[in-house]
């Protein structure tokens, strides 16, 4: 990575660049948790979109234990991006993903950002090394990529390369950390990141199983929410298949069941969303979903995810606790 540094230790102020969903999560995240947000979309009255978004969800960010969830927050919305950075301590882009438009962004704000200020992209797919030649000096970008809606799931992707200031992704940590967010970070670059590709191998095979008529949508989504799923919210599948192990671990799991996964994988689907095959997941949709519209399933998924997020902090907590060391 580059030798200089950069990050401003107190983030008093962070802007958000783009309104949309991620944005506004994102933006109601840092005001919870006491900063400053400076708002900016060039397509949207940020303002009106923010203030919609924190009424529907102050009560889930007081649920989570953010330390200023219960006041108004502290924010203001901009006509310009290279307005809303100016005095902005990080600034977390959140435009559509589309390389021009982002190179174009990074193009306006550079000369208005402050010595040391970092950019940190939620870009889902599009790779730094693309992204870093909008800039004329693109040491203060980073990836950090949410799992939406960010204000909930505590999951952020980091990612930096030689071009990026030395201690960029660790000053950008300790900022998402305090915001109650988990980091990873990548040893190198790939598209989709991390979370988005292992969801995306699950989505396949969930596609193929529909497409082929095996299992119906809602018997897919059940066969996820109430089996697997539910201990990977709790482990990841490398630990959880070590328990499966026994003693033995990893090792002997995979002593024990690697021709049978080297079966599956062959056997494996290759699906492709063709128009019928999107017409059999709308259907399918429709009939689990029932009387329930998108509100009603936003807020049930908001409601059990606070829900797990809780216990397990407790949970963690009393172990803790309990922990001579």
């Amino acid at each position: 990575m580059a030798g200089h540094t950069l990050g401003h230790e107190n983030f008093k102020t962070v802007a958000i660049l783009g309104a949309g969903l991620i944005g506004c999560s994102w933006a109601a995240l840092f005001a919870a948790s006491g900063r400053r947000v400076h708002l900016f979309d060039s397509h949207v009255d940020a303002g009106e979109k923010f203030t919609e978004f924190w009424k529907a969800v102050q009560p889930t960010l007081i649920k989570l234990g953010l330390e200023k969830a219960g006041d108004e927050p502290d924010w203001a919305a901009f006509n310009a991006a290279a307005d809303a950075v100016r005095e902005a301590d990080f600034v977390q882009e959140c435009i559509p993903e589309r390389l021009d438009l982002k190179m174009a962004l990074y193009a306006e704000i550079e000369p208005a950002l402050r010595p040391g200020t970092i950019v940190g992209t939620s870009s889902s797919g599009l790779k730094l090394s693309d992204l870093q030649k909008g800039w004329k000096n693109p040491s203060s970008l980073i990836i950090a990529h949410p799992f939406n809606p960010p204000h909930i799931i505590p999951l952020v992707e980091l990612y930096g390369n030689d071009a990026t200031a030395v201690d960029a992704i660790q000053v950008s940590r300790r900022l998402y950390e305090s915001c109650g967010k988990q980091t990873i970070t990548l040893k190198r670059e790939v598209m989709g990141h991390v979370a988005n590709r292992l969801q995306a191998a699950l989505w396949r095979e969930a596609i193929n199983l529909v497409a082929e008529d095996v299992v119906s949508v809602g018997d897919v989504d059940t066969a996820i929410s109430a089996g697997p799923g539910m201990r990977w919210a709790v482990m990841g599948p490398h630990m959880l298949l070590n328990l499966g192990g026994g003693p033995g671990g990893i090792r002997a799991y995979c002593e024990q069941f690697r021709d049978s996964y080297h079966l599956w994988w062959d056997d494996l689907g290759q699906p492709k969303l063709t128009d019928e095959t999107i017409g059999k997941l709308i259907s399918g949709i429709a009939e689990e979903s029932g009387h329930r519209g998108y509100g009603q399933l936003r807020d049930e998924r908001d409601e059990k995810l606070v829900a797990l997020i809780s216990a397990t902090r407790n949970v963690d907590a009393a172990r803790a606790a309990n922990d001579p060391s």
